[in-house]
């Protein structure tokens, strides 16, 4: 837990640095752009959080190689292996000139160097006629490129709000950490509760008040590693199930198929042109009803921040039977196609403005005065 601990407070420290050093490097670091389809904060802020986790981890894993805890060997190696991955993001978030794809051409470069300094390769899915396939070691190679990649990306398309990747990851891989500790894989183990504890640090700063953004870095970053640390867990373990890794990306996995479908054969357009119908998108303007007097900037920081619950909510329907069925395949294999009917049939009644009402938010949001004392709601 030592390793945790110093990740957590490298992250909390550096990204509070990165905060209050903002006027410095707003130029090139600050996400000023406002207006897009995507963007629901009300002020310029940092774009750079994924220097905080990526300082983080190499901290926590300092320390994990220090005290001899897990292989040293394959926790510095997978840390070389994100450095394509990460600084090509933070190139993004510097110059906002790097395109999706040599993006994600940079993170299959991680995922190759994965495969050739630490072996993980998917060699086993369960599911017919992919084991067939990737019995020849060129398909192994491809699909792990694959998944790595689109994992990677997922958690990108995802990081539309406060807290919501953040948490999401931290969900994922504290459930990658519980099933190492299961198994007793303490180099996995290790791994995974380093890059939690880098996240939590992160965390505190980008939720709710959303002072700093992952940008595509650490989006990316921690897209990479989440999908390396379940490809190595099922590798090195053969009594977890491939599907457990599967089920336990479900949300941002089934997120992106779905977006790339939408936006290819519904609406006709390009799979990487940005749009404002994610189903976080469609949550934030039509289940968030928030009724709030102030500034416009007050308003929008308090309609992003109660977005993210019902996306950690979606997200832990499919982590939580992943951690409890984590070697049970048939099961894993029902959650999933529960985790997909449910995720469409929401998607269906928002768009349709049928969603129960349960779900939709009304809530006033006092605005203080100088004193503290809440101005009376003369709304109606």
């Amino acid at each position: 837990m030592a390793e945790l601990a110093v990740s957590f407070l490298f992250a909390l420290g550096i990204s509070l640095a990165l905060i209050r050093s903002a006027s410095r490097h707003a130029h090139r670091s600050a996400d000023s752009d406002l207006t897009g389809p995507q963007k629901f904060h009300a002020r310029p802020v940092p774009r750079i959080g994924g220097v905080a986790v990526f300082s983080a981890m190499v901290s926590g894993t300092a320390l994990a190689m220090l005290m001899g805890d897990g292989d040293s060997r394959v926790a510095s190696k997978l840390l070389v292996c994100s450095l394509p991955t990460f600084v090509f993001g933070l190139a993004e978030d510097l110059t906002k000139s790097v395109s999706p794809r040599r993006r994600l051409f940079f993170t299959a470069v991680s995922a190759a160097l994965a495969i050739s300094l630490l072996g993980a390769v998917v060699r086993r899915t369960t599911i017919p006629g992919v084991d067939l396939l990737i019995t020849a070691y060129p398909f192994a190679v491809a699909l792990t490129i694959l998944c790595v990649t689109g994992v990677s990306n997922a958690i990108n398309i995802i990081d539309g709000f406060n807290g919501l990747a953040s948490m999401c990851v931290l969900m994922m891989v504290a459930a990658i950490a519980y099933v190492a500790f299961q198994v007793g894989d303490s180099t996995v183990l290790t791994l995974a509760l380093v890059t939690v504890g880098a996240v939590a640090g992160f965390f505190v700063w980008n939720f709710p008040a959303g002072l700093i953004f992952l940008g595509d870095g650490g989006a990316y970053l921690l897209g990479f590693m989440l999908a390396e640390l379940a490809i190595l867990l099922v590798t090195r373990n053969t009594g977890v199930s491939p599907l457990f890794a599967l089920l336990l990306c479900a949300y941002p996995i089934f997120e992106t198929i779905f977006t790339m479908y939408r936006r290819k054969f519904v609406r006709g357009v390009p799979t990487a042109a940005p749009d404002g119908i994610h189903l976080h998108t469609l949550i934030h303007r039509r289940l968030i009803r928030l009724s709030t007097e102030g500034a416009l900037e007050r308003r929008q920081t308090a309609r992003n921040s109660m977005t993210s619950p019902y996306l950690w909510a979606l997200c832990s329907l499919s982590v939580i039977p992943a951690v409890l069925w984590w070697n049970n395949t048939a099961v894993l294999a029902s959650f999933i196609g529960l985790f997909m009917l449910a995720y469409v049939v929401l998607y269906r009644s928002i768009v349709r403005f049928r969603t129960p009402r349960w779900l939709v938010m009304r809530r006033y949001v006092p605005e203080r005065t100088v004193e503290g004392v809440e101005k009376p709601y003369s709304g109606t």
